[in-house]
């Protein structure tokens, strides 16, 4: 591998000699490629009794695993079922040390294409509210997609810049993930391309766009929150420093201690401003442990109490969002309401409950109720259900992906080994006898989509733009 020479000059100078060198010998050694399991789909227990692959645990996170290489999880029939997500195993840590819980409000503010997104969404549990924001239109559509392979219904994705989302969430947000754009510096080994567009990407630009979007992280934490800030790179202008700049410019923020397990070494104080709290920040270096280079803080901002009996900007901001459900809803919506209501009592075994809205022929659901979305624009408006047409429902694929197998009234079960599964994943009609009318189609269990039974004959409604290729 060809590496920039003003980049090894600098590791080097970094590092110093003997270290560098161990540094170095990193780029002889094979990558590592990691899965974690999607816990919204199944557990941890249950995907190890079912799983194709030989796995091995990825200590920094309890739902992760490496894989060997030469394995394809990416074209098994689970994949498409939403039951693991393939991701970098040094990227893995952000979404751990989070520590995302059910009932909470978190914002991944540069969040495309989605892997920690689906790493917090299963924390969360379905419970909560789940903002993930991307300010590149392009890479928005691959996150929309992979949140809702995950199944994960709690979750509004944006296409905002950072400035933007910090005027309508003032204060609301519990968490907030800032995995940053960076010079890639940590993704070399893993990715060549990295290493040839190093050059436009230095770390003086990054550390001028990461300022910005980390600037407004304060606007919108409400106070006791946590923020988690990463990087794929090694530069301590974007690392270290950065946090140093940012403790100094907000002084009601604390380090908190990420626990350094497996290889995952401390901060380098030195490589800032000699506080010695910067150890508390992460480093993962692929000559210290199974993975590729990152840098992870988290920070405490400083709780405050309530005014005047708890009266403050998030409580005002529900009844703007609640304001702006009913313009969105507009007229039939209770009609609306009416006919999803009789698809479920039809096809389902339970019922979809929630807070809905209606934007013209589509219908979503959010478990809380919607924050003020004027003026922001939002790719995927929370559970993405269905449309109306000629005065039925007809349910989304997202639907069928985020429930489960006792979910569904009728069920055509594949087995992931069978032929059958993979024409299904590629669009094909299936031969196959059944009750008249919709039904969900699984792979050992767990749903893939939406099928038509009409006769012996199963109308394949999986999305074109989803099918499996090969």
């Amino acid at each position: 591998m060809k590496l920039p020479l003003e980049f090894l000059n600098k590791m080097e100078s970094l590092l110093g000699k003997e270290e560098f060198e161990e540094f170095m010998r990193s780029y002889e050694m094979p990558r590592y490629y990691g899965l974690r399991v999607n816990t919204l789909k199944i557990s941890v227990e249950e995907f190890l009794k079912i799983s194709p692959f030989q796995l091995e645990p990825i200590p920094w996170t309890k739902d992760g695993f490496y894989y060997a290489e030469g394995e394809s999880p990416g074209r098994h029939p689970y994949y498409y079922a939403g039951l693991y997500y393939i991701q970098e195993p040094s990227a893995m840590l952000p979404g751990a040390v989070i520590d995302a819980k059910p009932g909470e409000r978190i914002l991944d503010l540069c969040a495309a294409p989605g892997g920690k997104t689906v790493q917090i969404a299963a924390g969360m549990q379905g419970q909560g509210l789940l903002v993930a924001n991307d300010i590149n239109s392009d890479r928005v559509k691959a996150l929309v997609k992979n949140i809702e392979l995950c199944g994960v219904r709690n979750a509004i994705v944006t296409n905002e810049s950072p400035d933007k989302l910090a005027r309508n969430f003032e204060g609301y947000f519990d968490k907030v993930l800032v995995d940053a754009p960076c010079s890639g510096e940590g993704m070399f080994r893993k990715d060549e391309d990295a290493a040839r567009s190093w050059e436009s990407f230095k770390c003086e630009k990054c550390a001028g766009m990461q300022w910005d979007i980390l600037k407004n992280v304060d606007k919108l934490l409400k106070p006791g929150g946590v923020v988690v800030y990463s990087t794929c790179t090694f530069s301590p202008e974007e690392n270290e420093r950065m946090i140093s700049m940012f403790l100094e410019q907000y002084g009601n923020y604390e380090l908190l201690d990420i626990p350094k397990v497996a290889g995952i070494q401390d901060g380098r104080p030195e490589w800032a401003d000699n506080s010695k709290e910067l150890a508390k920040t992460a480093r993962l270096w692929p000559h210290k442990l199974k993975g590729e280079g990152h840098f992870v803080a988290r920070m405490k901002k400083a709780a405050r109490e309530e005014k005047d009996g708890g009266q403050n900007d998030t409580s005002s901001r529900y009844a703007e969002g609640r304001a702006n459900i009913s313009k969105i809803s507009g007229k039939g919506m209770e009609g609306h309401i009416e006919a999803l209501k009789a698809f479920c009592r039809d096809n389902l075994q339970v019922d979809i409950n929630g807070h809905f809205a209606v934007k013209g022929n589509n219908i979503y659901c959010l478990p809380v109720e919607y924050p003020d979305l004027s003026g922001i624009k939002v790719a995927k408006f929370g559970w993405y259900l269905g449309e109306f047409s000629g005065g039925r429902f007809e349910p989304s694929h997202s639907m069928a992906i985020a429930l489960n197998k006792a979910d569904f009234k009728n069920v055509f079960d594949l087995s992931s080994e069978s032929a059958d599964v993979i024409r299904y994943l590629k669009g094909e009609t299936l031969i196959a006898e059944g009750k008249k009318g919709c039904r969900a189609v699984c792979v050992d269990g767990y749903s893939l989509g939406w099928a038509k039974q009409t006769g012996d004959m199963l109308k394949n409604l999986y999305p074109k733009g989803w099918r499996k290729m090969a």
